[in-house]
């Protein structure tokens, strides 16, 4: 196991330093009693942080952890991280619970314009009802963020995560009547796949369960795909309206961070699948006259993967798509020789089976870099030069709006 550069170490704030620390002797740990020890020192600093607005020493620690290839220090780090960011103890009228920041993804896909997630009151209360009747055990308390929100419009640090968990909780207590504040996006979402969530917070005593399928004993697994089946087909006909023209998946209520990978993991496809389509339906370009060109791009690692999309008679961009890097290991088995997750290929893969055939994956680790003017992301072309995705001047898009 390989150790942390103690020079440089030394030069990180205070903070940093007993993060790392902490880490460390996790990693050296041997048993559970040691475990909760050091868990115990680990959470009570995030949670000074966190009220302290002080987020940037945790996010300083992970950038420091994983420059150094410090992976199990870093997966640590990070799980501690989530775990006190989305969940909490607090007592009230002498109960103490536990209060998990929870999320319900769905992912849609559209030729046309993805709806916001504004809902009606009456969906609400039919929202609220339904995770009652399928999802939460009896008796669980629970407040929601009463409309469902993009990626851009959630916690974008542990920090703001952390203060959706205090405030949907003293909510659902009955201490307050306050609502979390979405961030507002910088313009309006105009992806043609993407994830919308309905988020909340669930408090049951401490002992007691969250989940319903936790209340089935050795039957856990079953019960658990039969909440997830009935939430679905509950679900469906109150959401189903206000995705008129999607394709949509609903996924399983979760923990907020899980779900937010997964809600990822699984978008990343129907991105690419949704491009294509736009651009064979809409800009009437067939999938075998579209050139793909995939690049890894990054600053020290591999960050994501860009698709840039042009025609196979011009090396002009005229589309693009991004497929986030989700994991360490996918970072870094993108950089091995004896690569195990080959995602490159993955997406090749999907493209021919899209009918896309003229698919190309240049080397080396290109930018990031974003246009300054209205912040769209640059995508590669057939000669690795990132661009600004234009359609030909001869294509006329109007924009069909069904919702």
């Amino acid at each position: 196991m390989s150790q942390l550069n103690p020079k440089l170490l030394a030069r990180q704030s205070k903070e940093i330093q007993r993060l790392v620390n902490y880490a460390d002797a996790l990693v050296r740990s041997g048993s559970q009693v040691e475990d909760r020890y050091w868990q115990g020192l680990a959470g009570q600093l995030l949670d000074k942080l966190y009220a302290g607005r002080r987020n940037t020493s945790v996010e300083q620690t992970l950038e420091l952890l994983g420059s150094q290839q410090q992976n199990q220090h870093y997966e640590i780090v990070m799980e501690l991280a989530e775990a006190h960011a989305e969940s909490l103890r607090i007592e009230h009228q002498g109960v103490l619970y536990d209060a998990l920041l929870f999320s319900a993804p769905l992912t849609a896909w559209t030729r046309y314009q993805l709806p916001q997630g504004v809902l009606t009151e009456t969906q609400r209360q039919e929202l609220d009802a339904c995770l009652r009747n399928t999802i939460l055990a009896e008796g669980v308390l629970c407040a929601l963020v009463p409309d469902l929100v993009n990626y851009d419009e959630m916690p974008q640090t542990y920090q703001q995560a952390y203060e959706w968990t205090h405030t949907l909780a003293a909510k659902a207590l009955g201490r307050s009547q306050e609502n979390v504040r979405p961030l507002a996006p910088p313009e309006a979402n105009t992806l043609l796949a993407d994830a919308r969530f309905l988020v909340g917070v669930a408090l049951a005593p401490v002992g007691q369960p969250l989940f319903r399928w936790q209340q089935q004993g050795e039957s856990a697994h079953a019960a658990h795909l039969h909440c997830i089946e009935q939430w679905v087909q509950q679900c469906t006909p109150i959401l189903g309206p206000l995705f008129t023209g999607c394709q949509v998946q609903y996924l399983a209520p979760n923990a907020y961070y899980v779900n937010t990978r997964e809600a990822d993991r699984e978008i990343r496809p129907l991105a690419v699948q949704a491009g294509v389509t736009w651009l064979q339906t809409a800009a009437n370009i067939a999938p075998d006259q579209l050139r793909a060109v995939i690049v890894a791009s990054g600053n020290e690692v591999v960050e994501e993967y860009r698709v840039g999309f042009s025609t196979v008679s011009s090396p002009a961009v005229i589309y693009g798509c991004i497929w986030p890097v989700l994991s360490q290991e996918e970072a870094e088995s993108s950089l091995s020789e004896d690569e195990h997750i080959d995602i490159p290929d993955i997406i090749a893969a999907l493209l021919k089976s899209l009918g896309v055939q003229h698919v190309h994956r240049l080397p080396g680790l290109h930018s990031t870099e974003v246009c300054e003017d209205c912040n769209a992301p640059f995508f590669p072309d057939i000669h690795g030069e990132m661009q600004h995705p234009e359609l030909p001047d001869e294509i006329d898009l109007d924009p069909v709006q069904l919702h």
